[in-house]
């Protein structure tokens, strides 16, 4: 048995220098690899989440100017609107103004001449009052001359017209 601690003790003194390799190897490889692997991973993550932190902040100061662009572009479309109303409302106005004064000024003219035509109705009455008792009495005459003349009246007609 001592033979075999002995065995034991001399894989132990060659594993000895093996394990400091080893645990000098971890040492250098941890400081010189992984500890700066590692800092480089952590800053990329913290500047990756910074990036998104700005992009959502961008993405919300977006949709916050949008959000503004679209009211002041609703605005200008009630300004417009309201502009649009108003040039028509105006329009509709003069048109009236327009129409109420043709209509007055044919109204005026429809007076005129219904005072014309009055005046020329007037005219024609005491013409024709005038005409009349000339006329009446030369029918009588001429109904007299037929009643006493024998026969009648000539067969051609009476000799002179009736105007």
């Amino acid at each position: 048995m001592s033979e075999l601690v002995h065995q034991i003790g001399e894989l132990f003194l060659r594993a000895v220098p093996v394990a400091l390799i080893v645990l000098i190897f971890y040492f250098v490889m941890r400081f010189l690899f992984f500890k700066p692997l590692l800092n480089v991973m952590a800053e990329r993550e913290a500047r990756t989440i910074g990036a998104k932190k700005a992009a959502e902040l961008a993405q919300a100061a977006a949709a916050e100017k949008i959000k503004q662009y679209e009211e002041a572009l609703k605005q200008a479309r009630v300004k417009v609107y309201a502009e649009q109303e108003a040039q028509r409302k105006k329009i509709l106005d003069e048109r009236a103004a327009a129409l109420k004064q043709v209509r007055a000024k044919l109204a005026a003219e429809v007076a005129v001449a219904k005072d014309g035509i009055a005046a020329e109705t007037a005219a024609a009455k005491k013409e024709l009052e005038a005409g009349i008792t000339p006329i009446a009495s030369e029918i009588a005459q001429r109904v007299l001359q037929a009643s006493s003349s024998p026969g009648g009246s000539s067969p051609g007609g009476p000799s002179r017209e009736v105007r």
